[in-house]
């Protein structure tokens, strides 16, 4: 199993990425360390990691109403890593669509 689950592709971080364009934002496995994600990321994608920042997300509390009653439920919580890259390089999510 990889470090990276998966980019986080939302309209919040596209905006981040428009601001800062060598910034993007991953969903990690929350064991992962700074040091593995910046690897996994060079190799992943074969670019030159600056820096990166992380994040650890509780998961929340859900519920919703149906016709057999509430049904109260928790989502994931996952850790987030936002990385920084060298200047000029970039890395497209969508080149093999």
């Amino acid at each position: 199993m990889g470090i990276i689950i998966e980019p986080i592709i939302t309209e919040k971080q596209t905006d981040v990425t428009e601001k800062i364009p060598h910034r993007y934002g991953f969903k990690v496995v929350p064991s992962a360390s700074k040091s593995q994600i910046k690897e996994a990321v060079e190799e992943t994608y074969d670019v030159d990691v600056v820096s990166v920042n992380t994040m650890k997300y509780a998961g929340k509390k859900s519920a919703r109403y149906t016709k057999g009653g509430l049904i109260v439920g928790r989502k994931a919580a996952f850790k987030k890593a936002i990385v920084t890259l060298k200047e000029g390089q970039e890395i497209d999510f969508f080149v093999n669509i």
